[in-house]
């Protein structure tokens, strides 16, 4: 006698008492919420990035937002389509926008979270600057304390511009496994003979001081570094440096505490210093060159206290005109602020590509 079950009825019953029993669940992760917009699925920003182990920096002002993780980064703002992953730029269906004074996000984002900042195995690695021979580097934030250094038409002051660069390029350093050391951390004043002596007292490999510019003449705007103007030719000057500056040597070095033998080591020193200061400004230039919308008036000499100080391959970079109109406005960006540390972090990562020899083989 055939059986009057319904094979199909038995396979619904069956579903439904192994999902009441709990054995047809289905593991759940963090749930985000969705909103739709002008017929369009938006994600709220914060809740995807807890979701995806993405760390999160917002500026209010600007409404700009920084997304990482591991060495990637994705980079957007509100009101933009327009996002940079890693320095690259991609597009998507629809902009940014906020939702209840929340950052919401179109759902392609998140594809991109998982495709690019996710995934493990990424074609793109930065070196390992820890297997280089570059150990520590000071980073000399510029002004601070009762020197505000130059102020924008708007009120912006250098020495604010500077250190906020200053940190960012730090952080970048330290994630890399060089050690940082800061003349300044804070808003207080240091002189500049206090700063060349804590550059010489730290045993650093290089000497990076963070300035930005300005000029009567508004119409000027971009990019420069400066390295030690060369002085072989002045002789006294040679003496000078070799009387009141300590090479570190010991004195039994100095045969009768000669100053002419002084003068000729201070002078090799120089010139090495300055060769390699002149290579890691042209690998920055070229950084900055190619990752930032902003013109490279190019590498300068000067005589700068700073540079004149230090015992070790020294730059003073000056970021922008903050007398410019226009360069003030971008450097009010934290954005744009980062993307400039980015660029600067990655000339010092091509100069050691390019130029340091590595110790892995030791």
């Amino acid at each position: 006698m055939p059986s009057s079950k319904n094979p199909f009825i038995i396979l619904i019953c069956a579903f439904l008492l192994l999902s009441f029993s709990g054995c047809a669940t289905i593991p759940e992760g963090p749930v985000i919420p969705s909103y739709s917009l002008n017929g369009i699925t938006y994600m709220p920003l914060i809740p995807l990035c807890e979701a995806n182990g993405v760390k999160l920096e917002y500026d209010n002002i600007t409404r700009t937002a920084v997304l990482s993780r591991g060495l990637h980064k994705v980079s957007l703002m509100v009101g933009d389509r327009t996002i940079l992953v890693d320095g690259e730029p991609r597009y998507l269906n629809h902009p940014v926008d906020l939702y209840e004074g929340a950052v919401v996000v179109p759902a392609k984002l998140e594809e991109i979270l998982n495709s690019i900042i996710i995934r493990e195995g990424y074609s793109y690695t930065r070196p390992d600057l820890s297997l280089s021979r570059i150990k520590k580097v000071v980073i000399d934030a510029g002004h601070g304390g009762n020197d505000p250094g130059a102020i924008g038409r708007s009120g912006m002051r250098e020495k604010a511009v500077n250190l906020d660069i200053a940190k960012r390029l730090a952080k970048i350093l330290k994630d890399d496994g060089i050690q940082v050391l800061m003349t300044r951390s804070g808003d207080s004043a240091v002189s500049l003979e206090n700063r060349v002596d804590v550059a010489n007292n730290s045993q650093a490999d290089f000497f990076i001081s963070v300035h930005s510019n300005a000029n009567r003449v508004r119409s000027l705007n971009g990019f420069e570094i400066y390295y030690l103007v060369s002085r072989n030719d002045d002789y006294k000057w040679l003496l000078s440096a070799a009387e009141s500056t300590s090479l570190g040597l010991d004195p039994a070095c100095f045969a009768g505490r000669s100053r002419n033998l002084k003068a000729i080591l201070w002078d090799m020193v120089y010139t090495y210093n300055r060769a390699e200061s002149l290579r890691l400004s042209r690998s920055i230039c070229r950084s900055i060159g190619s990752n930032l919308q902003t013109k490279v008036i190019g590498i300068k000499r000067a005589g700068f206290y700073v540079l004149r100080g230090v015992r070790m391959p020294a730059i003073l970079i000056e970021i922008g005109f903050l007398s410019n109109s226009d360069e003030e406005r971008l450097l009010r960006n934290s954005y744009y602020r980062q993307q400039i540390a980015d660029a600067i972090a990655s000339g010092i990562t091509n100069y050691v590509r390019d130029y340091a020899f590595t110790e892995k083989n030791n």
